[in-house]
């Protein structure tokens, strides 16, 4: 059983059900919900469930589920202390020994690192936070996003409770620096 929490649009979700027994697709976003839904219709999947809810208090008992993707979501909830709170529901929802996947943005991609180093001296916000505009399907519409460091991501999943079995940095669009990181941890 996996969760996929801040399932969006279904990119990780449906090719995970393909894959497993039982499949939870969570997000605080009805219209990605329904989006899923939509895609369901054609395709021969059964073991799917869709929960309209948020990270920081997830619908799943202790001890209950074996897998956890939590892809590019983390970096889009508001307050350190929300995201910590995220981070400890996938920890008390997995199974001992369950694994997650865990991604966030890097605070110094190529495109954003002068902006953070310019923020060292005009702190308008908490550092690390920025609004990034969604221009996708003609849209110009400003998200959230809590772009983190290496250390900073490292020390929050370990605060969380959890080992860090993998930890990788990517570079996608960036040339010099990293445009992502992944953890894949463990619940102790």
């Amino acid at each position: 059983m996996v969760a996929d929490i801040g399932c969006g649009n279904g990119r990780h979700l449906l090719p995970c059900a393909e894959h497993c027994s039982s499949v939870f697709g969570v997000d605080i976003s009805m219209r990605l919900l329904r989006i899923v839904q939509k895609k369901l219709q054609s395709r021969s999947l059964k073991n799917v469930s869709l929960i309209h809810a948020d990270a920081v208090q997830l619908p799943f008992t202790t001890d209950s589920l074996d897998g956890v993707l939590f892809v590019a979501s983390l970096h889009n909830i508001h307050g350190k202390d929300h995201r910590r709170s995220a981070l400890k529901e996938i920890q008390r929802v997995l199974k001992p020994q369950g694994t997650a996947l865990v991604s966030v943005w890097s605070r110094w991609q190529d495109r954003f690192y002068r902006y953070f180093l310019t923020q060292f001296f005009v702190r308008t916000r908490k550092f690390g936070d920025i609004d990034i505009y969604w221009r996708q399907h003609n849209l110009n519409v400003p998200r959230f996003y809590h772009l983190y460091s290496s250390g900073e991501f490292r020390r929050e999943l370990q605060q969380a409770g959890f080992e860090i079995h993998h930890m990788e940095q990517v570079k996608i669009h960036s040339k010099r620096f990293p445009d992502n990181y992944f953890a894949v941890v463990r619940k102790r």
